[in-house]
């Protein structure tokens, strides 16, 4: 790409902090030698509920009363190494599972249904969400015969039919993650070595962070990577993916040449302007519709569904009103409105995080201001666009790894943004290495713990397939102390 040299000379620098280095050589010495003593098969590739509720037969099976060995339909052996978390969003009921069948481990989701037929009767056969399913669970099996479970690939899931008595009835109430083998060791390292040993951890995080916008950045220039990068912070962690997609297919220096219907062109190559919906909602929601498709159908043809501009597809289930990506979508589009505002903080010299956080928490819209989604009702109250959390998170997530390499001073700001509102995956990885969530809100007060928290999940509880049995991680922390 022309002028690529150039860019790169007075892009932000990516140096490897001593920390960052020091945390990327535990890791991976610590699995080296895990991996040397345990065998190359270690880490593969691969409420309250009502009885009777599918629900309830979910809970019963995640606190262990079906137990852990079983003979699958056709005859193998099933072991459960790990249990994994458990989902109560879109998907397969529990991920990150670690199955033994005949001796061969495989790691992947389970789907439990009450009866055989559902995994047909539910979609789950056509639906790709549930391609890494290793292990179908029922406890019904119908009088139409055998069934089989298979994926929208063809690749049949060994089956497993739970006896319901072998369980005692009523609800149980069990957390989503159970605490992990390094709690102890956690527990027993003095304070400051902990401290240090998350620092690496967030530092890493960072590290890694910039390489990727750096990759970004060299193929397609440094606004089209900020672009891209605001997208991926404002699609949260259901969306991310969708969103960043959505900045790609129409990059930043193409909207801009059609401000005026770069909101229209967003959300229709987003999939949100059904012509049908321009009779439903109230009247300002019908007006902004309107408004939107004076603009939109002129591009229509050109974004049609199908190659090259497959439809982008969004989980609206377990999503926050406030976190609708139809209002992330939208904030999208004042960000690229705003970009000549935004742009000038952006560079290592005038970075400044208290003004950028301002400006994009300051960043208003008149109609989603005031609604949830297009099919929602008008709010009671005024609802932010970019509150100053989703602010400070984009700044943590994309600003500070990015521009830290030059100015190293930033990271005494970094550490005093104070802690995000917890996400599922963060509670699963608190409960892991604190044991409840009291001791996570005591121990993880800002953002920068909370990045370090997830990066030590990312690296040993994610990629660990013995139920923490052979994990290497409580001895790298009990090593680590001074």
């Amino acid at each position: 790409m022309r002028g690529c040299p150039r860019l790169l000379e007075t892009a932000p620098r990516t140096t490897v902090t001593p920390s960052a280095q020091r945390y990327a050589d535990r890791r991976e010495a610590s699995f080296a030698a895990a991996r040397l003593r345990e065998g190359p098969d270690l880490f593969p590739e691969s409420t309250s509920v009502r009885p009777g509720s599918e629900l309830a037969w979910q809970s019963r099976w995640f606190a262990g009363h079906f137990g852990r060995d079983f003979i699958s339909t056709n005859g193998q052996a099933v072991r459960i190494v790990q249990f994994g978390w458990w989902n109560h969003g879109a998907g397969p009921d529990f991920r990150d599972c670690a199955v033994e069948i005949d001796g061969v481990l495989r790691k992947g989701s389970i789907e439990l249904d009450l009866d055989a037929a559902d995994w047909e009767g539910h979609g789950h056969a056509g639906n790709p969400a549930y391609e890494d399913v290793v292990l179908h669970l029922y406890l019904f099996a119908g009088t139409s015969g055998t069934r089989f479970t298979r994926t929208a690939a063809h690749r049949e899931i060994p089956q497993v039919r739970l006896d319901p008595g072998s369980v005692p009835p009523g609800a149980v109430s069990i957390p989503p993650a159970r605490p992990g083998r390094c709690l102890p060791a956690i527990r027993q390292l003095p304070p400051d070595d902990w401290l240090t040993f998350m620092e690496d951890a967030a530092r890493f995080r960072m590290d890694r962070k910039a390489r990727r916008w750096m990759r970004v950045a060299s193929v397609h220039g440094e606004d089209e990577a900020w672009w891209q990068g605001f997208a991926d912070a404002f699609g949260y962690a259901r969306n991310q993916l969708p969103m960043t997609v959505l900045s790609q297919r129409l990059p930043l220096r193409w909207l801009q040449k059609r401000l005026p219907d770069a909101e229209a062109i967003l959300f229709g190559v987003a999939g949100f302007l059904d012509g049908s919906a321009l009779s439903h909602g109230d009247e300002p929601t019908r007006q902004y519709l309107r408004g939107l498709w004076e603009s939109w159908w002129r591009y229509r043809a050109e974004f049609a569904p199908g190659e090259p501009h497959a439809p982008i597809t969004w989980t609206l289930s377990g999503t926050r009103p406030t976190n609708h990506p139809q209002r992330r979508t939208a904030a999208l589009a004042v960000v690229a409105a705003s970009w000549r505002r935004i742009r000038p903080f952006l560079s290592p010299a005038a970075f400044d995080s208290r003004k950028v956080i301002a400006l994009l928490a300051s960043l208003e819209h008149p109609y989603w201001c005031s609604h949830y989604t297009l099919a929602s009702a008008q709010a009671s109250r005024p609802l932010a666009l970019i509150g100053r959390s989703r602010a400070a998170e984009c700044m943590a997530n994309l600003c500070f790894p990015i521009l830290l390499s030059d100015r190293p001073e930033l990271w005494e700001d970094y550490v005093r943004i104070p802690a995000a509102p917890v996400s599922e995956r963060l509670r699963r990885a608190g409960l892991r290495l604190f044991g409840s969530e009291a001791a996570t809100s005591a121990a993880i007060t800002r953002l920068w713990q909370q990045q370090a928290l997830l990066q030590i999940y990312d690296d040993f509880c994610m990629q660990d397939a013995s139920d923490c049995v052979r994990c290497p991680f409580p001895e790298q922390v009990a090593g680590s102390s001074s």
